[in-house]
């Protein structure tokens, strides 16, 4: 009989891994299927739980989202301005559309059964993939925006759209011809990451500098009061506070815990509703540049790849780490109260 040897603490690094920067991964609602976006012009299709890889597509230029429509295609946004159908099975890919610039973020909501992407062109654009190949009959509508657009997440028919200047729109995909609530981040330096929380209240905003803001959809003044932010991915040294940004943030399908992921290296487990940090997973070789939990919860793929916070410099390689996920990791602790008096 054979000794099993455990995985290291990082968890299990996947074979064949991208050739520079992950600009994302994410898990299918469907299996262990992971699929993953690089500045290598490529993205990639693993079976996370076998660590093989299923399939490859190259682009024209740096990829810098992907997502899963189903089990057997997906969709992709990249630098070269174009929006992508991957139909896994076949090995081939198909122009949905284009911006006029880097598209940056790429979605698929099962609501709408549309593909929305957000581009450094200051546009949102929502597609029907059904539609004949060509453009002017996949796209459903074209949506300016006050800026870039940084990040985007879905939850139900509500749509958060984050953006540079610190703009956040929030829409509801059944009227999209204005942005149901306008908002600033509350958080006063960039935004790197928007994620909705998966209740569908609000969301959770992370910037550069070392902060993640939880909000609340609801406008009334009691929901409101709810919102606050806290400081994450510092260190002190020598005195001084060193403030990494927060690249990534993923929530827990089952518990609605959220893990972030920093250029610290660091992926943390938050309780949002108790204010806690339930974990630290040890150190990463680089920055932390996406985080994804299995459909179940079961799994939590981590990119670890440098994001050039620093400018070019020697890195670690760009390596994804699949690990099991522990339920003390990420389940709430019930909160303590203090026995009656006798």
């Amino acid at each position: 009989m054979t000794a099993v040897i455990p995985p290291p603490f990082s968890g299990r690094e996947l074979l064949n891994p991208p050739t520079d920067g992950i600009s994302n991964l994410r898990f299918s609602n469907h299996s262990d299927h992971l699929l993953v976006s690089s500045w290598d012009k490529s993205v990639r299709l693993y079976d996370a739980s076998a660590n093989a890889l299923r399939g490859e597509f190259m682009h024209g230029g740096a990829v810098l989202d992907c997502c899963f429509h189903d089990d057997s295609s997906g969709f992709s946004a990249s630098a070269d301005n174009t929006v992508r159908r991957l139909v896994f099975n076949y090995g081939k890919e198909d122009i949905l559309g284009r911006h006029d610039a880097p598209v940056r973020c790429i979605e698929y909501s099962y609501a709408a059964g549309q593909v929305i992407t957000g581009s450094w062109d200051k546009t949102l654009k929502c597609w029907d993939p059904r539609g004949a190949s060509g453009q002017e009959r996949t796209l459903v509508g074209t949506y300016p925006q006050p800026e870039r657009v940084y990040s985007l997440s879905l939850v139900g028919n509500r749509l958060v759209v984050a953006t540079a200047g610190r703009h956040v729109n929030v829409y509801d995909l059944r009227n999209m011809s204005q942005p149901e609530q306008r908002r600033e981040s509350s958080l006063k330096y960039q935004t790197r990451c928007v994620r909705c929380y998966p209740n569908g209240t609000g969301y959770a905003l992370s910037s550069v500098e070392g902060r993640v803001a939880m909000e609340f959809f609801d406008p009334s003044e009691a929901s409101q009061a709810k919102k606050y932010a806290f400081k994450c991915h510092r260190k002190s040294e020598a005195g001084r506070d060193i403030v990494y940004p927060v690249n990534a943030i993923a929530f827990h399908p089952v518990y609605g815990t959220f893990a972030t992921g920093g250029c610290d290296g660091f992926v943390n487990v938050w309780d949002g509703n108790n204010k806690k940090r339930l974990y630290q997973y040890s150190k990463y070789p680089s920055s932390i540049a996406a985080l994804s939990f299995s459909r179940d919860g079961r799994l939590l793929a981590v990119a670890s790849s440098y994001t050039y916070e620093e400018g070019d410099k020697p890195h670690e390689p760009d390596a994804i780490f699949v690990r099991s996920v522990n339920e003390i990791e990420v389940k709430p602790k019930p909160k303590a109260y203090p026995n009656p008096p006798a």
